[in-house]
């Protein structure tokens, strides 16, 4: 083109977007949507892309077997219930939940859910009525679902609970979701490493994902440290074997809930493993452009590899007699096919599908129907992948510059402060929490029928002018063993002065949210006006 500028759609220069999102959504109409619709590639693979799947938030996609903690999990991130999330022993979840941020509580099902443009999900109509009516969207009023979306899933069942069909394709769906999420978090139990027939057939839904699937051995403290080691050790065999590939998952090691851990010894490694994580999860906001980008080139390359299997299927073709004989001929010598592309076009084997499934697809099309090579359009998905992407390369590294100063994922789990003893070994803190100020109604302090007994806690800590130092508070909160982030969070809400100490009501306050968390309760967003200590009203 004159002066090399390129085109981005409707006339537009590449060089004029103002943000990398912006860019892959026009370079999509223009270059590779055309080839999708031409060579239908949505019947083979995954559907079109629309605005709201450029355009959403990061999202997280919470897969395991039953009973893993998957529930859970989200809770302790949120630190918030959220409705449907049930939790026990037995499979409890049994429908896909999109949280997703919302300034009121509200359930949305998944019948309307696919007609809001605005979301993320209006590709997943094809799975029928039968998915649908377990499928929801939770809108939550939560601070850190204004940096991400969650889904929660179905509990993967063992050989002995699935008897009965889902009644619509669960590991598809599951492909469906890892294709469209930046994280995969597949939970595993310590105590249940059981490789069912479902859980296989969903790992097999994963596979092409890797780079996003990062691997939870939950509920470690339930198992002393040998046993620990022969787990975790089978479970990399395990992966390993499932996956079929030699490199090695990055697996973090823990127990994801806001109890006391059951073995003390474990509490510094486990913490170090929750901050690895947690660091990963508040990177999502950050990377998000970066991930569209690769997501996209992914989807060029499947695409420029649908279109010539098709085309030379459609060559292959004779044109009256003997075509049910030579369509039978052609899937039979699809892999010879493959073989013969990847040399002629230099196509890397990682850019195909997979062979067997494509062969079942294609007994179910009219070959005569497909359409043959047009030089035009697959020249401009070549510009693309050679020029384009690299046009947009700038504008992304201005982007993660800008983004490396922003906090990330903030709220639940990731709250901490700045002022607190927990900063050195939390590092999901909050800027200054605002001050709690005005005027308070004179309502019963709900601490104050325990207060004599963390007094004498209090007391015998040895405080210096009526408050206790950041350490001496922290050495005793730690002796709690409950994790770290949870008394960072814990420390934020009673330190009600930020004056980095603790006097004798803030104190009480500390006691009884670490015996809330203890008895499984809640943790507030923010101080209830019951919670506030008298003298701080």
């Amino acid at each position: 083109m004159p002066g090399g500028r390129q085109k981005a759609g409707s006339g537009r220069s590449l060089k004029e977007v103002q943000t990398v999102t912006e860019g892959l959504k026009a370079l999509y109409r223009q270059k590779l949507l055309p080839l999708e619709k031409r060579y239908c590639f949505s019947d083979f693979h995954s559907p079109s892309l629309e605005d709201a799947d450029f355009d959403n938030k990061p999202m997280i996609l919470v897969v395991g077997q039953y009973s893993t903690g998957k529930t859970t999990f989200i809770r302790y991130l949120l630190e918030q219930d959220f409705p449907g999330g049930r939790v026990g022993p037995e499979p409890t979840t049994d429908s896909f939940t999109a949280l997703m941020h919302g300034k009121t509580e509200a359930i949305i099902p998944g019948n309307a859910l696919i007609t809001d443009p605005n979301k993320p999900f209006r590709k997943l109509n094809p799975f029928g009525t039968a998915f649908l009516n377990r499928f929801q969207c939770v809108q939550l009023p939560n601070q850190v679902l204004e940096s991400i979306s969650v889904i929660d899933t179905p509990g993967i069942l063992s050989a002995a609970k699935r008897r009965l069909s889902r009644g619509y394709d669960f590991p598809a769906v599951l492909r469906w979701f890892a294709e469209h999420v930046d994280r995969i978090i597949l939970l595993c139990d310590a105590h249940k490493l059981e490789l069912s027939d479902e859980f296989s057939r969903t790992i097999g839904a994963l596979r092409g994902n890797e780079d996003k699937l990062r691997v939870l051995l939950n509920k470690a403290d339930a198992v002393d440290t040998q046993q620990l080691l022969r787990v975790y050790g089978a479970l990399m065999w395990s992966l390993g074997k499932v996956f079929g590939t030699p490199e090695v998952l990055r697996v973090y090691i823990g127990s994801f809930w806001s109890k006391a851990f059951r073995v003390a010894d474990y509490q510094r490694m486990f913490e170090q493993e929750e901050e690895g994580l947690f660091a990963d999860i508040q990177d999502l906001p950050r990377n998000a452009a970066l991930r569209k980008l690769n997501d996209l080139v992914k989807r060029a390359r499947s695409v420029r590899a649908h279109v010539y299997i098709i085309s030379h299927l459609k060559q292959e073709m004779p044109l009256v007699f003997g075509r049910d004989n030579k369509k039978r001929d052609l899937i039979h010598e699809l892999p010879v096919i493959f073989s013969r592309i990847q040399q002629r076009h230099q196509i890397s084997p990682g850019d195909f599908p997979d062979c067997a499934k494509m062969q079942e697809q294609l007994m179910s099309h009219d070959f005569t129907k497909f359409k043959g090579l047009k030089p035009k359009l697959m020249s401009a998905l070549d510009e693309l992948l050679s020029t384009d992407i690299a046009t947009l390369m700038p504008l992304l590294h201005q982007e993660e510059l800008e983004a490396a100063d922003q906090p990330g994922v903030q709220g639940g789990a990731f709250v901490g402060s700045h002022r607190g003893p927990f900063t050195e070994r939390n590092p999901f803190l909050q800027q200054n929490g605002e001050e709690r100020g005005g005027d308070l109604p004179d309502l019963e302090w709900t601490v104050m029928k325990d207060k004599p007994k963390y007094d004498e806690v209090f007391y015998n800590l040895s405080p210096s002018d009526g408050k206790l130092s950041g350490t001496k508070a922290k050495n005793w909160m730690l002796s709690t063993q409950l994790p770290t982030s949870v008394l960072a969070r814990i420390w934020h809400l009673s330190d009600v002065d930020h004056d980095g100490m603790l006097d004798d009501e803030e104190f009480a306050l500390a006691s009884h949210l670490i015996e809330a968390k203890l008895e499984g309760l809640v943790l507030p967003q923010e101080l209830p006006v019951h919670l506030v200590p008298p003298s701080k009203r």
